[in-house]
């Protein structure tokens, strides 16, 4: 079998808010550019590792981890629509290889995927459907969170788990890298957030604008100077770009949710999905990864990359 990795971030404000056209062109031909990769690579199985924005995934029963049998759309920022092409039978395989491998996950036969899903999967297969695709939660939002030795240990159980598969697959991580949306914490907001954090599914339409609207405005201010989040940090971001070129996934595994959270913003929690996914890669053997794009875009309210990766020949 074939393996290879794509990782990027994510944002949803790429259709709401506009950095310069120089910059914006750019990313978008950079996706383009890996969508061609991934068409000229035609999967047969795509693994996917993503957070979730309190839109599929609450306090009233949450998670560390998720493994969708079967999953819709939750169509928040309108990204993606109708169901996710889940091969259910190749997922229950995989849950009960992650049971074997001491590695505890949820299932969801409803799984609902927010944009940390739908979007790198539109913006490089163009749909939901094309091809098979497994979606794995990793909750990166609802403290406490699994350690990032966690998503080592599920990353590599699922590449295992994959090795022993005779499919073309291509492993996708998304989220990150430095970002601080406003994102509200249990124990921290009044009984009318805490009562959404700990079931607001399916809101309605007035409601889900309403919370859009407070990121793009995060997103505006951030623009503005004003000291609203904690800003995006191009530093860290390039250590962690380098930390993933090296293969140190041990150094990975080390970083601490303060240490993310003082250089990465609570957003930056969301590196789990790339560990987990390079994880995965490492039970190949040594690889080689491509940096294809790094940008701050704080109209983007993210510190936006790209990169790809394969065994090494």
């Amino acid at each position: 079998m074939t393996i290879k990795l794509i990782c990027t971030s994510h944002t949803p404000l790429m259709d709401f808010c506009s950095p310069t056209e120089t910059t914006e062109k750019h990313v978008r031909q950079v996706f383009q550019q890996l969508a061609e990769q991934v068409k000229e690579y035609d999967p047969q199985l795509i693994v996917i590792f993503a957070p979730d924005h309190f839109n599929g995934f609450f306090y009233d029963l949450m998670p560390a981890f998720c493994v969708g049998v079967r999953a819709n759309a939750v169509g928040d920022w309108d990204i993606g629509k109708g169901p996710l092409n889940v091969p259910e039978n190749t997922a229950k395989e995989l849950i009960s290889a992650l049971y074997n491998a001491g590695i505890d996950v949820a299932q969801s036969w409803r799984m609902q995927a927010d944009h940390g899903f739908t979007q790198p999967l539109m913006l490089l297969c163009q749909d939901l459907q094309h091809y098979p695709t497994i979606p794995i939660f990793i909750n990166c939002a609802a403290r406490p969170l699994p350690g990032c030795h966690r998503a080592v240990a599920l990353g590599r159980a699922v590449g295992q788990f994959l090795s022993t598969t005779d499919q073309r697959v291509l492993l996708l991580g998304s989220g990150g890298l430095s970002h601080d949306p406003p994102i509200s914490q249990i124990g921290q907001a009044s009984p009318q957030v805490e009562e959404f954090l700990i079931a607001g599914r399916n809101p309605t339409k007035e409601a889900r604008q309403k919370r859009q609207s407070r990121v793009i405005a995060v997103g505006e201010a951030l623009v503005r100077g004003e000291n609203v989040a904690v800003p995006l940090n191009p530093q860290w971001d390039d250590e962690l770009l380098n930390t993933f070129c090296s293969g140190d996934i041990q150094r990975l595994a080390a970083l601490t949710d303060e240490a993310i959270d003082i250089q990465g913003g609570k957003g930056g929690q969301e590196i789990r999905c790339w560990i987990a996914a390079f994880a995965a890669l490492s039970v190949y053997g040594e690889y080689q990864v491509q940096r294809h794009y790094y940008q701050p875009i704080r109209e983007w309210l993210a510190g936006m990359a790209m990169v790809s990766a394969q065994p090494v020949a």
